[in-house]
């Protein structure tokens, strides 16, 4: 069966430089040709695919009975309706879900439980993250070492926020489109190149679109932000992300660099604010920013909440790790906040612990 085309945005344009010439880790990739890129050798198919998966008639994904780790909790209720454009669309809500629900899986990947809505962010979860260069850079996890796919609930959602290994890990996607052929993936429209081979259901956002996902107990939007250009000037910007309910009304900001445009930023409003603080940085580069940057985006945006991405906390070895340096701590970061944020709540994630945030109160 041939898959449907990738739904793009009004206004999207999917072309992309094959060739960049960059300082940071994420462009290093650019370095090579795309074609070279993507034939560099992945991991052989992985094992943690299960032989008894099946697709329905409908195209709904049903997994077998399976074990899920007490890390992550699996949700009761699966998709049964397929998306329609921008329009999706889910089955009723319990009440046993929590309004928002963050479960950090180390470097930039997260699972987030939206009202029942299980998103999977980023994802990195199968094998090391070298960014095709392994002799340069190699990192693995330093806390969820044996989390597996099958470890995940129910998926009803895949984000994707920039197109590099570190956020769009085709050794990670590629099984996952196995396991969920059909499941519904909005993404930065860099990442076309990647995802079209793999996944036939994706909105591509270019910054300030937005797509709605409904489910019985509210609408979800999700809009995009422009994040930080990854390359030449003229490239596009990579993906930040607004995640508003509207019903209990609540909203979510995530971007992992902490690039964002000051004076767009002044109209916008969010609860929670998923941000790194901690910068990391090369010589002459700031590869992730923070510190005074993370609490200029807070103040912004007027959170209650911010939950610290330690996205630079994996075990890394190669030339270019040992290039890299960290500016600040969480500590240090909410001594800022005291200075003049001191009602916002910092939240810390750790790895495979579900935290509940508390956006009701």
């Amino acid at each position: 069966m041939t898959a449907a085309p990738p739904k793009i945005a009004r206004g999207c344009n999917p072309s992309q430089p094959s060739m960049a010439f960059c300082a940071s880790l994420h462009t290093l990739q650019l370095l090579l040709p795309h074609d070279l890129r993507n034939s560099l050798p992945l991991s052989q198919s992985s094992p943690y695919l299960s032989s008894g998966l099946c697709v329905s008639r409908r195209g709904t994904y049903k997994a077998p009975a399976r074990k899920h780790s007490a890390m992550v909790r699996a949700s009761a209720q699966t998709a049964d309706a397929a998306p329609a454009e921008a329009d999706m669309k889910r089955g009723p809500a319990s009440s046993a879900f929590p309004l928002l629900q963050l479960t950090f899986l180390e470097g930039n990947s997260w699972l987030w439980n939206v009202l029942g809505v299980q998103m999977l962010v980023d994802p990195v979860l199968v094998g090391n993250l070298d960014f095709g260069i392994p002799w340069l850079y190699d990192a693995s996890k330093k806390t969820l070492k044996e989390f597996k796919l099958e470890d995940l609930p129910e998926l009803d959602l895949l984000l994707i926020t920039q197109n590099f290994d570190d956020h769009c890990h085709e050794r990670t996607l590629r099984p996952l489109s196995k396991m969920f052929p059909d499941l519904q993936v909005i993404s930065t429209p860099n990442a076309e190149p990647i995802l079209s081979k793999l996944f036939s259901k994706v909105i591509y956002l270019e910054p300030g679109h937005s797509t709605l996902f409904r489910s019985n107990a509210s609408e979800i939007v999700i809009r995009a932000s422009a994040g930080p250009t990854l390359g030449p000037p003229w490239q596009r910007p990579e993906n930040g992300y607004f995640v508003e309910v509207k019903e209990p009304k609540f909203s979510l900001y995530y971007e992992p660099h902490c690039v964002f445009n000051r004076s767009m930023m002044r109209h916008e409003r969010a609860d929670v604010v998923i941000t790194p603080v901690v910068k990391q940085v090369l010589p002459l580069y700031t590869l992730v920013s923070g510190q005074r940057d993370a609490m200029d985006l807070v103040k912004l945006l007027q959170a209650r909440f911010v939950v610290p991405l330690q996205n630079g906390d994996l075990d890394s070895k190669g030339f270019l790790s040992k290039l890299v340096s960290k500016v600040g701590t969480v500590e240090d970061f909410r001594e800022l906040l005291q200075e003049d944020l001191s009602y916002v709540q910092v939240l810390e994630a750790k790895p495979g612990m579900p935290l509940d945030v508390p956006v009701a109160s």
